[in-house]
């Protein structure tokens, strides 16, 4: 069985534009991203982008990046269309990587991949534990509830994805990684948005909505991403201390 990752990027983002250029000791994220998924070590890795400035940045730091349109409206078709023009065969499964956390735990995506690989499933996505109860109405922190209580040995299916919730049980911080079979990733990008989707700003509503399941693995935390110049600052401070 065969893993493509493919992290889509883009340098216009509306609260920080330009954020995937941005240094962190020395490399820019969305290097930083790459390097991460190369050491993860579980297949070819290619960024996605419309941009030529992230091309030639990630290239000039040994990584491999396909320039696509900049007629997307989500990061899935452009992974899509990176894995059309990419000239990789007979992949069985597509990891989408953010390109804005490039403090992602490597064994998280592992693990992931692993569970895809152990158990047949449409769609794989992460999910940690909420530590503070505040976060369950935090818009800016989206929230997945399982069938089951989520364990490190244990694969369940998310039954809903949400912005905000009363609910305790069951719920936890939902990590924008996913891992696609090839056909589910197909099927989706020939799906029209959803209410669902549009309505809450969440494009894995649309695979629920359609009956295409999504199961949700345990992360050990959630990594911190880059919205905002003060997420950029923090997360810099952090890595630059630990010498990441």
């Amino acid at each position: 069985m065969k893993t493509l990752v493919i992290i889509p990027s883009r340098m216009s983002a509306t609260r920080l534009p330009g954020k995937p250029l941005l240094k962190i000791n020395g490399l820019s994220i969305i290097s930083h991203v790459s390097k991460k998924a190369e050491e993860a070590n579980i297949g070819d890795v290619i960024v996605a982008t419309e941009d030529q400035e992230i091309i030639d940045d990630v290239r000039s730091n040994g990584f491999n990046a396909i320039l696509t349109s900049n007629k997307h409206k989500t990061g899935t078709d452009r992974i899509h269309e990176a894995l059309k023009k990419s000239n990789i065969r007979n992949v069985d499964f597509i990891m989408n990587l953010q390109g804005d956390e490039p403090a992602i735990d490597i064994q998280d995506i592992v693990r992931l991949n692993d569970k895809m690989l152990k158990n047949p499933s449409n769609i794989g996505t992460l999910a940690a534990t909420i530590k503070d109860n505040k976060n369950l109405k935090n818009e800016n922190i989206v929230k997945v509830i399982t069938e089951n209580t989520l364990g490190e040995d244990n694969f369940p299916k998310g039954k809903s994805f949400l912005r905000k919730s009363e609910q305790i049980d069951n719920i936890y911080h939902h990590i924008g990684v996913y891992c696609y079979s090839k056909d589910s990733l197909e099927k989706f990008v020939q799906l029209s948005q959803s209410k669902n989707e549009i309505e809450n700003r969440l494009e894995q509503l649309r695979a629920l909505d359609n009956n295409i399941d999504i199961n949700v693995s345990l992360a050990k935390s959630s990594p911190i991403g880059v919205d905002t110049e003060e997420d950029y600052l923090a997360l810099k401070k952090i890595m630059e201390y630990k010498n990441l």
